[in-house]
């Protein structure tokens, strides 16, 4: 399987597929957590350095595109390495870390981020597949 840079436009389209692929045809079960939050990524490795991406789970899937949402939930201002360790690596450590370091910022409605985070703690409502496919697809 090719690799792509986290969140690089051709990773968003293999995520976008792959969300197709097992979310809609396979059966992976919807999530209960609703939320719309924005995120600004900065020291990007790609690109112009900073990038605005989100992350909308009104749908009941986690839908991952770029550009900024309206009336956002909440908004994280989170640096590239940060941001890949947790949501790639899906390492709670390191979000732990961050955020009491300053590295992450929230503005907004901080419990959903709570409710968002739990909603990807190991366990049987986390299908370990579509986690397993994220890290094989992020170089």
């Amino acid at each position: 399987m090719d690799k792509y840079p986290f969140l690089s436009p051709e990773w968003i389209d293999k995520v976008r597929e792959l969300r197709k692929e097992y979310v809609d045809t396979n059966g992976i079960p919807a999530t209960d957590t609703s939320i719309r939050m924005n995120q600004i990524v900065t020291e990007v490795p790609f690109g112009g350095g900073e990038l605005a991406t989100y992350i909308d789970t009104t749908s009941g899937f986690v839908d991952i595109e770029m550009g900024q949402l309206e009336d956002a939930d909440i908004t994280i201002r989170i640096d590239y390495n940060t941001a890949k360790a947790i949501f790639v690596d899906m390492d709670a450590q390191v979000a732990m870390s961050a955020f009491m370091q300053g590295k992450i910022k929230v503005t907004g409605d901080f419990t959903k981020l709570v409710a968002l985070q739990s909603q990807f703690a190991p366990g049987e409502s986390n299908p370990q597949v579509m986690i397993d496919i994220l890290k094989e697809i992020t170089a």
